[in-house]
């Protein structure tokens, strides 16, 4: 039975935009797929804030935006197709965004604005939502994936932005201990489903993700200065070394201990 593009859900449309570019119907191959996109490809260069690819099923690039070219240290988009993520990332972060594409090559399963960590050119950190859906063709055999990583914004105009603004301030402020959901509904004066609506609305994040990204960029910052991996743990709200490192392997990929030494 013929498999179609899986469509995004409402909950994520806002991170997938340019994916809803994709043909609804099967391709009979990813030739036949990026060259239906060509009329929109300038579009994608123009928009600074978002990287946007097709991988082939060996997960080699074919088809890139010029911010995802740039953001790795090349000039032209040929620098980069036909290569992996591995061939031109920082070299421990390359495989692991590699083994990630070739995941959902080989279960078709679909990555849902994960929170990530991403390393680009000269160790640059950037928080972004990262979107991946496996591309078939009509025999629903998987010919590549299509993916969409959007850098975190924040929409200042919308009306509860005041209130969510105190949320983020205080767990900025307080992420070094556990935090309840009940201190930030209490904060903002809403329920716990409209503070998880508005969260995800003004900051692209669920509550818990915005401890997890106060938490772990304050890592980020702390692994580069003569700290005990220990030490920044505690001082990042975590009383487990083990939950912290696997945290910090969640959401960058790697290790503290190889993050650190990434930076050296």
């Amino acid at each position: 039975m013929p498999h179609h593009q899986p469509r995004p859900s409402d909950a994520t449309r806002s991170a997938v935009n340019m994916i809803d570019l994709l043909p609804t119907s099967p391709p009979p191959n990813l030739d036949h797929l990026i060259a239906s996109l060509a009329l929109v490809a300038p579009l994608l260069d123009a928009i600074p804030e978002v990287v946007f690819f097709v991988k082939d099923a060996q997960a080699r690039y074919a088809m890139v935006n010029q911010t995802l070219v740039q953001r790795c240290g090349f000039k032209e988009k040929r620098d980069l197709l036909g290569h992996t993520a591995e061939d031109v990332f920082p070299v421990r972060f390359g495989p692991l965004y590699t083994a990630q594409d070739r995941r959902v090559l080989a279960d078709g399963r679909q990555l849902n604005d994960q929170l990530e960590l991403h390393l680009y050119y000269g160790n640059r950190p950037v928080w972004c939502l990262t979107h991946k859906i496996a591309l078939r063709d009509a025999q629903g055999t998987i010919i590549g994936l299509a993916g969409i990583s959007r850098d975190l914004q924040i929409l200042q105009s919308h009306p509860a932005y005041q209130k969510l603004a105190e949320v983020d301030a205080y767990i900025r402020e307080h992420f070094s201990r556990p935090i309840t959901l009940q201190e930030l509904t209490a904060i903002a004066g809403l329920s716990i489903a409209q503070l998880e609506r508005h969260c995800k609305r003004i900051f692209q994040l669920t509550p818990r993700q915005m401890i997890h990204k106060a938490r772990l960029g304050e890592a980020s910052r702390l692994l580069r200065e003569d700290l005990s991996i220990t030490d920044v743990a505690l001082r990042c709200g975590y009383t487990d070394h083990s939950a912290f490192s696997r945290q910090f392997r969640a959401l960058t990929g790697v290790s503290p201990s190889e993050y650190r030494e990434s930076q050296g």
